[in-house]
């Protein structure tokens, strides 16, 4: 008879090999690598005082044919201490043979002893089981947003992730890139192209700081939404020194953003690798300074030579980025459950901080390499 338990050491093996080949699309066993950052990623992280544990389905035949990794994130909510429980890499194989592994799996991690469940990254099937389990979608936070900076280099940087060799190209991008930059005035905008040395951030500035310090901007900066993590001692640098080892994405880059009486108004985080698409991995700004902050942004990584910028829309920046030329896309969609109504319309209505760092971004396990 199948069973769904908790992720044990003995299981490492056979999880990292369905993530090859389900997630990363990838042929022939899991990288040492791979086996290694699940290890330390599900089993030796602390919890930060949850219990909540990752969880695999085993079939009849006694093998690992599921998995559901999980970890916790500490919120709060009207002075209320919460627990989150973030679902990723939900997975299961040979569909076929057992059409409710997925169902039993994803059911056993919803009835955990967290106040909030939820994950970023659900696909078309995914959303499926989680609606059935009365999950609720939150559109407001389910679109990826994209800047276009140099649109010949961001086009030949889609290619290359598919094409390795048309990176090749890339001299003969950025002169077409440069051509037509050339042409634009400083204070124009247009849906495909950010003239470097512009500034249409008034007198707005920004100081690269390192993780710590941007560690410290959270909770001031996260303190208009209602129901916002809380992070334990030490967990936001272990999550931003896990987000800094992605190195195809480039380097993790953290900027602050002072109004011009100097005070803090904002902060962001992206992946700067000069001629490739930023990563953004998390925008704040206080109320009202949205704008100002993606200006800063966008400039930023103009400076630093990116060729186009995307990232995972919140509902606080919407309306300043609808003026600011920029696209969305659905790509997943950000799925969240609760037994308490109270919580599930706090997040409804968009009076949540979820997504990026109060996520699953940062993870490895979204472009991470392992080899």
């Amino acid at each position: 008879m199948s069973v769904v338990r908790a992720l044990d050491q003995a299981d490492l093996a056979a999880v990292a090999g369905m993530f090859q080949r389900m997630l990363r699309k990838k042929r022939g066993p899991a990288p040492a690598s791979l086996v290694d950052y699940m290890r330390r990623f599900y089993l030796d992280a602390p919890d930060w005082g949850s219990g909540l544990r990752s969880l695999v389905h085993v079939n009849d035949a006694g093998q690992v044919s599921g998995f559901v990794g999980v970890h916790a994130l500490p919120m709060k909510f009207n002075g209320r201490q919460l627990y989150a429980a973030i679902c990723s890499s939900l997975m299961v194989e040979d569909h076929e043979t057992d059409p409710m592994a997925g169902a039993r799996l994803l059911k056993a991690f919803l009835d955990g002893p967290q106040d909030i469940s939820f994950s970023e990254t659900a696909n078309d099937t995914s959303v499926k089981l989680w609606t059935r389990l009365r999950g609720v979608v939150l559109p407001q936070y389910s679109l990826d947003w994209v800047r276009v900076m140099r649109p010949a280099t961001f086009m030949l940087s889609l290619f290359a992730s598919h094409m390795k060799l048309a990176w090749m190209l890339n001299p003969l991008a950025r002169m077409v890139d440069r051509l037509y930059l050339r042409k634009m005035k400083g204070s124009q905008r247009r849906w495909t192209g950010v003239v470097a040395n512009a500034s249409s951030r008034g007198a707005f500035r920004t100081s690269e700081i390192d993780s710590g310090s941007f560690a410290g901007l959270l909770e001031p900066l996260c303190a208009q939404f209602p129901l916002r993590p809380q992070w334990a001692e030490g967990q936001l640098n272990h999550i931003l020194g896990d987000a800094a080892q992605k190195p195809d994405f480039g380097e993790l880059v953290c900027v602050s953003v002072a109004s011009p009486n100097g005070a803090n108004v904002g902060a962001f985080a992206y992946y700067a690798r000069p001629d490739g698409i930023g990563r953004v991995l998390q925008v704040l700004a206080l109320p009202g300074q949205a704008g100002p902050v993606i200006d800063c942004l966008v400039e930023h990584a103009a400076r630093r030579g990116v060729s186009g910028l995307r990232g995972r829309v919140q509902p606080a920046l919407l309306d300043a980025m609808l003026v600011r030329r920029i696209a969305f896309i659905p790509v997943a969609s950000t799925v969240v459950h609760s037994r308490d109504p109270e919580l599930l319309d706090a997040m409804k209505n968009a009076q949540v901080f979820l997504n990026g760092l109060a996520g699953e971004q940062w993870s490895q396990l979204i472009g991470g390499r392992f080899t």
